[in-house]
C-alpha cells in the first residue's frame, strides 16, 4: 500500500517533512502517526492508514512535498492480488480536481518541449475587457498563480468553459520563459533602457567577517509572503490614543485570585478582548472586509479575533472564535489553550482562518507604541503597548495613573479617518468604564 500526503487545509497543497516517525521495517498500526508536515504557519500530523510494515520511506527531513505525493510504502499483513504487485493505491484529490501534481518550472530559462510559441503568450493588454467573476481555476492552481505573480486573466484555459488548471499555467510559465529568452537575445538599440527589472546581486558577507546560515523556514516565507500581500494592496492608516487602565487594573487584582482558582489567568488581553465587542458591534465597518472581486463589502455579524502569538519559530495568528458568545472566564481559558498550541505548532490550518479582527499585545514584552499591520482581508488590527505610570491632570490635580498606548491600523479603503477615530474613542472608554458584572460572570 502507497501512503501519499492528503489534502493539508483549504488553500494548502505543499508542506516541509518536518519529523519521520518511523523508519524501513517498523510494524505500524492504522492510524498511527508516521511523519509530521510542516505546511504555512501549521504543523500536520499524518496518520497510516492501514495496519503493516513499512518497506521503503520515500522522503526525508526537510523535504518539500505536495499533496498526493508519495511519502510510505506499507506491506499489509492481508494477501494482495499479483495484478496489484502486493501493493494498493490510495488516491487523493487536489481542491476540485486531480490532475498533475508536478511542481511547475522555475521561471529561469526557456522550455524545449514548449508546446506554444512565444508569439502566443499574452500580455496585459490581452486580458479582456469585462466585468464579473474571475477565470475558473481550483484554488491550487490560483495559490500557485499567486506564488509565481501571474493574473490568471493572461492564461487561457483548455477546460470546458475555459477552465485553467495546472497545465495550463505550465503552459503559459514556458511562453514566459521564451520570450524572456528571446529578450534577451535581442540586442537593444541604443539608447533604448531594457524593461527588464534589475534583480538584486548576491552579497558575499563573509568577506568581511564571519557569518552563520540557516535555510528560511516555511513560516518565515509564509510571514513574508503575508506581510508582503499586505503592505502592496492595503493602503495603511495608524491612529493612535491613549487608555487610562488604572481602574481597570485594580479591578483586574480583585478577580485574580478567583479566576486562579478557576485555573484561568485574568490578563490585559483577555480584558481587551471583552472590551472590544461592543465597540466592534458599533463601528461594523472595522469588523468588515472588502470582496475585491465581487466590489462588495462583507459585513461580519460574528466575532472572530486573532490574536498575535509570539512563538520560537515566527508570528502565528491563532483565532478565538466567538468572543462575543464568550464570557471572561470561558475567554481567558480558551486564549491560554489556544495561544500554548500555538507555541507548541499544534493549531491547525482552520484555526488560523476566518478572523474578523485582530489584536497584538507587545505589552508583555516591555514594548511601546508600534503601528501593526493589516491583517489582510480583515479591515483593521489593534496593537497594545506597555502600560506606563504618568502623571495626569484629573480634577485640577496631578495624579500618577497607569496609561496604556493604543494603536489601530487600518484599510483606508474601507474605513475613514473619523471611523477609526470613534472607534478608539469608544475603545478608550470601554477600557476606562469597564463593566464589573463581566468578571463576575462564569464564577
Amino acid at each position: 500500500m502507497d501512503v501519499r500526503v492528503p489534502r493539508l487545509g483549504e488553500g494548502a497543497d505543499s508542506g516541509t517533512v518536518a519529523t519521520i516517525f518511523v523508519k524501513e521495517g517498523d510494524h505500524i498500526r492504522k492510524d498511527q502517526p508516521v511523519l509530521e508536515i510542516e505546511s504555512e504557519k501549521a504543523v500536520a500530523t499524518i496518520p497510516c492508514t492501514a495496519d503493516g510494515r513499512v518497506t521503503a520511506i520515500h522522503v526525508k527531513e526537510g523535504d518539500v512535498i505536495t499533496v498526493g505525493q508519495l511519502v510510505l510504502s506499507i506491506a499489509e499483513g492481508s494477501e494482495q492480488s499479483a495484478g496489484e504487485g502486493g501493493r494498493r493505491v490510495i488516491d487523493v484529490t487536489v481542491g476540485d480536481e486531480e490532475e498533475d501534481l508536478h511542481p511547475l518550472p522555475a521561471v529561469a530559462g526557456p522550455s524545449a518541449d514548449a508546446a506554444v510559441p512565444v508569439e502566443s503568450a499574452p500580455v496585459a493588454s490581452d486580458i479582456p475587457e469585462k466585468a464579473g467573476l474571475p477565470p475558473a481555476a481550483a484554488p491550487t492552481v490560483r495559490k500557485m498563480a499567486r506564488e509565481l505573480g501571474i493574473d490568471l486573466r493572461l492564461v487561457r484555459g483548455s477546460e470546458r468553459g475555459g477552465r485553467i488548471i495546472v497545465a495550463d499555467l505550465k503552459r503559459y510559465v514556458q511562453q514566459l520563459q521564451q520570450r524572456a529568452t528571446m529578450t534577451q537575445l535581442t540586442p537593444m538599440p541604443a539608447g533604448v533602457p531594457s524593461r527588464t527589472p534589475s534583480r538584486a546581486a548576491a552579497v558575499d558577507f563573509a568577506q568581511w567577517g564571519p557569518v552563520r546560515k540557516e535555510k528560511v523556514s516555511i513560516l518565515r516565507k509564509t510571514i513574508s509572503a503575508r506581510m508582503s500581500e499586505s503592505w502592496a494592496a492595503v493602503p495603511r492608516v495608524t491612529q493612535f490614543d491613549e487608555a487610562d487602565i488604572t481602574a481597570l487594573l485594580q479591578l483586574k487584582k480583585n478577580y485574580d485570585k478567583k479566576y486562579e482558582k478557576k485555573g484561568a489567568r485574568l490578563t490585559l488581553t483577555v480584558l481587551a478582548l471583552k472590551a472590544l465587542v461592543p465597540v466592534l458591534k458599533r463601528h461594523p465597518i472595522v469588523n468588515a472586509s472588502l470582496d475585491e472581486i465581487s466590489g462588495e463589502i462583507v459585513f461580519k455579524e460574528y466575532y472572530h479575533i486573532g490574536i498575535a502569538v509570539d512563538t520560537e519559530q515566527g508570528l502565528i495568528v491563532p483565532v478565538l472564535r466567538d468572543v462575543d458568545k464568550s464570557t471572561l472566564l470561558q475567554i481567558s481559558l480558551d486564549l491560554a489553550q489556544l495561544a500554548e498550541r500555538a507555541r507548541q505548532r499544534k493549531v491547525g490550518l482552520e484555526e488560523m482562518q476566518g478572523g474578523t479582527f485582530t489584536v497584538s499585545n507587545q505589552g508583555g514584552i516591555g514594548s511601546g507604541p508600534f503601528t501593526p499591520i493589516v491583517n489582510v482581508p480583515e479591515a483593521a488590527i489593534l496593537g497594545m503597548g506597555r502600560g506606563m505610570l504618568k502623571p495626569v491632570v484629573r480634577k485640577n490635580r496631578i495624579e500618577k495613573r497607569t496609561i496604556v498606548p493604543l494603536s489601530l491600523s487600518y484599510d483606508h479603503r474601507l474605513v475613514d479617518g473619523a471611523n477609526a477615530a470613534r472607534f478608539m474613542v469608544d475603545l478608550v472608554q470601554a477600557f476606562e468604564n469597564f463593566n464589573e458584572s463581566d468578571l463576575k460572570a462564569g464564577l
